[in-house]
């Protein structure tokens, strides 16, 4: 295994490991030490690859948004645009267990962001990198004549904060929502803006 192959590894661990922990037991808490620990590496290799929790914290959020974005994204090319779309908004949900971990760290990231500048500045650009995500795909319906044309800076803004919103509640187990009734809601928006008659795409 080359260097470059077995940095790359330890990275991804390191990243993975960070992810859950912060998930696990919020980031205020958590020390270099834990993830090190989580990893299977030093506390020294895991310094060399991040020097700072904050920078830690960062390149976790990353990794995590990465991950799924190449999930929802690969049959782009093939797959119709409602299909790939539904999968977003699925996505933008705590749908699973992973997608419930990547909820906690959102979590964490908001309340960061209140304190905190650079956080601030951070979590408002992975919302524009959220809002590329969700546009691309209608964009792409949009073209191939699978959706009718639209407003789409402004239904993007509407399918993140509607996700936002049901997607809090979802965390909090809130009895008088459940997730079929928050992706039936979000994708009526979406159906209503594009032209949908059927309801949300299976996979």
């Amino acid at each position: 295994m080359s260097t470059k192959v077995r940095t790359a590894d330890t990275r991804e661990r390191i990243l993975t490991a960070a992810c859950e922990a912060i998930a696990e037991i919020g980031f205020e808490k958590i020390r270099m030490r834990m993830v090190a620990e989580r990893a299977g590496v030093s506390t020294a290799l895991l310094h060399y690859h991040f020097d700072t929790r904050e920078k830690l914290f960062t390149e976790a959020m990353t990794h995590s948004f990465a991950n799924t974005a190449t999930d929802v994204e690969r049959d782009a090319g093939t797959a119709p645009a409602a299909v790939i779309l539904a999968r977003i908004v699925r996505n933008l949900l705590p749908t699973d267990p992973e997608l419930h971990q990547d909820w906690r760290l959102w979590q964490e990231l908001w309340v960061r962001a209140l304190r905190d500048e650079a956080t601030r500045t951070y979590a408002v650009d992975l919302y524009a990198q959220l809002h590329t995500w969700v546009a691309d795909a209608v964009r792409r319906g949009i073209a191939s004549g699978e959706f009718e044309p639209t407003d789409v800076d402004g239904l993007c803004t509407l399918v993140l904060s509607l996700s936002d919103g049901y997607g809090i509640r979802l965390m909090l187990r809130d009895p008088a929502v459940t997730l079929d009734s928050a992706l039936a809601s979000i994708w009526r928006h979406v159906s209503t803006a594009l032209g949908l008659t059927d309801g949300i795409p299976e996979e």
